[in-house]
């Protein structure tokens, strides 16, 4: 077996007191393709560095073969220095790589060389770091959040790409989709410790929970021993004090151990302050237009969202995803057409931008507003430490600037300060950016319960397939068209990927086609509710509430701390029961909802 071409060994880093990494071992060999995860701030973007040489760690070994190349795509890429693209790319190169490769690489990501660094945007910055890295075809490629920032067909691009490379790949993202389709072994980091499996990402999330349980359970046993234990000394028959000197002293050894254990982080509290509900019609827009400079960005588009719909809008950087929307939430007049907005609409948006951030404030200026020591959440208050808490922020945060904040402190605040606004309309730009992917489980979890109406404007295909109805795609030419399901769904109904030139035609009047007949694209007039249409929705929401009072039943008896440990049978016989009832729950709802909006329709014409 070849020896590895990067080998770290014993690798320890402390920050402050508690330490990011504690004897992390990590082996790289040619082909290899790993994915470092684990949660924000467990050190992976700080361990990429060690490996590539930019951070010196307190203790252990660095051993890169002498002849084996490295580079490094960083999460903030720095172009300073640089006059054009091309430049910046060139620089990279060796001294017997393919100068080639370099304009081949720009055009390929849809820069033409000439672009001035200074005036490039987020994605752009992204895709000239990409072509910088990719152009020497090194050894190892270390890529930190490489999706952030960028469109839905570069990400389809570089994942061909990185699928097509001989050279190793180790990498960080928060896009459980890419992780998936990349990965072959992965790594966790968790408490300083790095843990691998030979197994992609697809398979570790169940893995991760098993090791979690495990470990819950070997506390447990050490808890009941350590109470043992001291029963022991307070009631214990006196014997020989050779032997009562050991037994204190592995009493001692019992607490130590208890004491240096650090549990795994807790998850997010994230939930949304939620008002009164909007009317059943949330918005109807008719023939919308919008072009600037000459270029049509919305045609002739044509969309009515109920309340309760999950719409996703995908395409390509500066397709306009976020003009459709404002033009859909009123923030922008169309050239031609109407929209109108449903009643009691209380919108909350995400910036994907953070531009409101400003960088002087603390923590606790951003969430207050500068007033007091209180967040008010809706119609209620709590103390800022409080709510700082259900973000995983600890006190000590509360006065640091946030200039100093990761991008996955500044997203989990950014979504700390939307939601805190009583909604029932929900706008959400790349939340899911810099996210770990704990975090963007609750995330799911909250969005899923949310009871009023949800845009999403993401790249996340994993995410769009979990959360969203139907997906809005940009076609080109200003036309949109509407597709149900999530992603995946949308691919398969479309035949094409976004990237591909072929995609099919939307209709000449370019209102949003629906390719499934639910009942917001039945034409009025002849069409009736069947017997059993009539009979669905009288029954369903007796159904609807039988199957909530089930969950929340099956969810008490599931809270309970010691089930798992007590009964393990019972606790995976009401783990399956708690999903199928949750399963079974969203389909009679979502066939509640579709048969509910039929009826007004026919009704209506």
């Amino acid at each position: 077996m070849a020896p590895p071409l990067l080998q770290l060994s014993d690798v320890a880093l402390t920050f402050g007191r508690a330490p990011v990494l504690d004897g992390v071992d990590l082996a790289v060999s040619a082909g290899e393709r790993v994915c470092l995860v684990g949660r924000n701030g467990s050190g992976k973007s700080t361990l990429l560095k060690i490996v590539a040489g930019l951070i010196e760690p307190d203790r252990g070994t660095r051993f890169v073969q002498p002849s084996a190349t490295i580079r490094y795509l960083p999460q903030e890429p720095d172009l300073s220095g640089h006059a054009t693209t091309l430049s910046y790319v060139e620089s990279g190169l060796g001294p017997n790589d393919d100068a080639y490769q370099a304009r081949y690489l720009l055009q390929q990501l849809g820069l033409d060389g000439d672009d001035d660094p200074a005036r490039l945007s987020g994605g752009e910055v992204r895709r000239a770091a990409l072509a910088h890295i990719l152009a020497p075809a090194p050894d190892i490629l270390l890529l930190d959040e490489p999706t952030n920032h960028l469109d839905l067909p570069t990400i389809e691009w570089l994942e061909g790409t990185l699928a097509g490379q001989r050279g190793a790949v180790v990498l960080v993202s928060h896009d459980r989709r890419f992780l998936e389709n990349l990965s072959r072994s992965t790594v966790w980091l968790d408490r300083g410790k790095a843990r691998r499996i030979e197994l992609g990402f697809g398979a570790f999330e169940a893995w991760r929970d098993d090791r979690l349980a495990e470990e819950e359970l070997a506390q447990h046993k050490l808890d009941r021993k350590i109470a043992a234990e001291e029963h022991w000394v307070r009631y214990g028959v006196t014997a020989r004090r050779k032997r009562n000197v050991r037994r204190m002293g592995e009493l001692q050894a019992l607490r130590k151990t208890r004491l240096e254990y650090r549990r795994a982080a807790g998850k997010a509290v994230i939930d949304a302050a939620q008002a009164d509900n909007s009317g059943a019609l949330v918005i109807d827009a008719k023939d919308i237009c919008k072009a600037f400079d000459r270029r049509r960005i919305v045609e002739a588009c044509s969309i009515r969202i109920m309340r309760g719909d999950r719409i996703g809008i995908v395409g390509p950087n500066g397709s306009g995803k976020t003009t459709l929307v404002k033009l859909l939430t009123g923030a922008l007049a169309p050239d031609v057409g109407e929209v109108r907005l449903g009643s009691n609409l209380q919108l909350a948006t995400l910036e994907q931008g953070r531009e409101s951030l400003d960088p002087n404030w603390t923590l606790s200026q951003a969430l207050t507003g500068g007033r007091g020591d209180m967040v008010a959440i809706g119609d209620q208050s709590k103390h800022v430490v409080s709510y700082m808490k259900d973000f995983l922020f600890t006190p000590e945060q509360a006065r640091t600037p946030l200039r100093v904040l990761s991008g996955g402190e500044r997203a989990r605040l950014m979504l700390a300060r939307a939601l805190a606004r009583p909604s029932n309309f929900l706008v959400l730009d790349e939340p899911t950016n810099d996210l770990d992917l704990e975090t963007l489980d609750v995330l799911e979890e909250m969005l899923s319960n949310y009871a009023g109406t949800v845009i999403l404007i993401s790249h996340d295909r994993d995410f769009l397939d979990r959360i969203v109805h139907s997906v809005i795609v940009s076609e080109g030419d200003g036309h949109w068209v509407e597709y149900a399901g999530g992603y995946t769904g949308m691919l398969a109904q479309r035949g094409f990927d976004l990237a591909n030139k072929q995609a099919p035609k939307p209709k000449a009047t370019g209102t949003v086609s629906r390719p499934t007949h639910t009942a917001r694209s039945l034409k009025h007039g002849k069409r009736r509710l069947s017997f059993h249409e009539k009979h669905a929705l009288e029954t369903l929401p007796k159904q609807i509430a039988t199957l909530q009072e089930t969950i929340h039943q099956l969810q008490r008896r599931f809270d309970d701390p010691d089930l798992y440990v007590r009964d393990q049978k019972a606790f995976e016989e009401t783990s399956e029961s708690l999903v199928a009832a949750q399963t079974e729950l969203a389909a009679a709802e979502e066939k509640w909802l579709e048969l509910e909006m039929l009826r007004e329709e026919i009704e209506g014409g």
